[in-house]
This record gives structure tokens, C-alpha cells and sequence, in this order.
């Protein structure tokens, strides 16, 4: 197995909403806000090279939306899906799943394309991944979260044929060494990759912890449905990560791909960062 980091841009988020109820004179030291209150995040996924297999974990924002939509989130940065690929010596026709750990916009947009009229697969031999609870969340969606679930994303990969689910049950196997941990705190039934990687385990943290800047456990974002519940799975999770040493994967850190844990005075924090590449 071989692991790569996949970057394809930037985009702006609102700071409040990014950091909850913790005030901004302390989270702007994390995350330095524009004149618009706006915080530069990552979209980092990551591309998993196992035998014939080569898994892609989420996908972006995509580039199919309207000016009017890109434009309340501010896309910047020189990095994109195709040359994050490329730089590792694939394309996209490569990829045979793709891995969506929940399907906001951000995470599953790069998912679709536009084909004149049409919307279709943007990975055309691959498979998507999803499962059926989330499926159905995100289908089906509250009005407070149907915003981050456009349609335009989600239904044409059911349409086209390449969707299937995974089991809904804690540890369950993905492929050998890529176990799936389930949170419910951020939206019903998002999925964290968990890979045995070089001796080490390595967790890809979605929106459970999108940042080095959310470990404090009251950092919680304003988008999350359960907040409570996100604040109960991170204090699990980060006692278990602390103490078996596991590798915290960010998905939106604008700096940081990589950290582990320590134990400090005032809880556990982040320790070492760190590139994937430099495993």
C-alpha cells in the first residue's frame, strides 16, 4: 500500500461558523480571518495505491457550479484534483473508488462533471462509495443542512450506475488495512478512514476534526447537526488517538497535513506535524 496526498485548492469559510461558540479573539490566532471574516481551509483528500486498487477518500468542491455559487467561497491557490494526480503519475480515468466520507459540497462536488446538457461521473471507472444511512440523510435532508447537499452532486452517481454502500457497523473492513470508523456528531453516519499504513495507524479526520485548530474539545463548529455529540466522539477519539499514538490525517488544516497527540497540562493537544510524504 502506498499513500498520497492529494491537494485540490482553497476556499473561505466563515470563522464563526468554523470555531462555534469559542470567541474570535482567540480562534483569529489559529486562523487569521479576512476583512469579510473569512478562514482560508484545505480541500486535502487522499489517494490510496493498494495492488490494482487505487482509492481516492473524497474529492473536493468540484468546478461545475454557477460564478454566483464559487462566489461566497472565494477559490484560491494554485493546486487542483488533475495536477495533485499527475504529480504522482496518475489521471483521473486511474481512479476505481472513490471513497466519500459524507457528501457536503465540499467533500463530494469534484464527484460530478458537466458533459454538455449532462451531469456525469467525473471518475468513469470508478466506483463510489458511500452508505445507505448517510444516503439517505443527504437525499433526504433537513432544512438546516440542505444547503451543504446539492443534488447536482449527489443523485447522478446513483443514476449512473457506480454507487454501492458499505455495511454501517463500527470497524468494519474496507479493504484490508482501511477499517471505517462511523461519527454522528457533524451529519449522520460520516465515515473516517482508519489505515494500517508503515507500522502506524493513520486517520483520515473529515469533519470530526477538520483542523489542528478544532483538538481543543470545545472547538466545534457551527455547522455540525449534533454538537453534543461531536464533543462526545472527539473526547473519545482523542483519548484512543493519544494513547495508541495514531496519526491525524486533516482534511481542511490550511498548514498542517499531519500531527499526533500529546498530554499537556491543559488536555491533549496537538504534538509533532508533519507531511504524509515524510512517513
Amino acid at each position: 500500500m502506498k499513500l498520497y496526498t492529494i491537494e485540490t485548492g482553497f476556499f473561505k469559510l466563515d470563522g464563526g461558523a468554523m470555531f462555534g461558540v469559542v470567541p474570535k479573539t482567540i480562534w483569529n490566532k489559529l486562523n487569521p480571518a479576512d476583512e469579510n471574516n473569512l478562514c482560508s481551509w484545505a480541500m486535502r483528500c487522499l489517494l490510496i495505491e493498494d495492488g490494482n486498487r487505487l482509492i481516492l477518500v473524497d474529492n473536493g468542491i468540484g468546478d461545475k457550479q454557477d460564478a454566483k455559487f464559487f462566489s461566497h467561497y472565494y477559490l484560491h491557490g494554485d493546486a487542483t484534483l488533475d495536477k495533485s494526480l499527475a504529480a504522482h503519475g496518475f489521471h483521473r480515468d486511474d481512479i476505481t473508488d472513490i471513497f466519500l466520507t459524507h457528501l457536503h459540497f465540499d467533500h463530494c462536488g469534484g464527484s460530478i462533471i458537466r458533459q454538455g446538457d449532462k451531469l456525469v461521473p467525473a471518475f468513469k471507472n470508478a466506483t463510489y462509495w458511500s452508505n445507505e444511512d448517510h444516503w439517505k440523510w443527504a437525499t433526504q435532508p433537513n432544512d438546516r443542512e440542505k444547503a451543504s447537499f446539492l443534488k447536482e452532486n449527489i443523485l447522478p452517481i446513483q443514476e449512473s450506475g457506480q454507487l454501492k454502500f458499505i455495511d454501517h457497523l463500527e470497524g468494519v473492513n474496507f479493504i484490508d488495512n482501511f477499517q471505517i470508523r462511523f461519527a454522528n456528531g457533524h451529519t449522520d453516519a460520516m465515515m473516517l478512514p482508519q489505515i494500517s499504513y508503515k507500522g502506524k495507524t493513520i486517520i483520515y479526520m473529515a469533519d470530526l476534526l477538520p483542523s489542528i485548530g478544532h483538538i481543543p474539545l470545545p472547538y466545534v463548529m457551527a455547522y455540525d447537526m449534533f454538537p453534543l455529540k461531536t464533543l462526545q466522539e472527539k473526547k473519545s477519539f482523542l483519548q484512543e488517538a493519544a494513547e495508541k499514538e495514531y496519526i491525524l490525517y486533516f482534511e481542511h488544516d490550511p498548514v498542517h497535513e499531519c500531527c499526533v497527540l500529546q498530554q499537556t497540562e491543559k488536555g491533549i493537544r496537538a504534538g509533532e506535524t508533519f507531511a504524509l510524504s515524510s512517513l
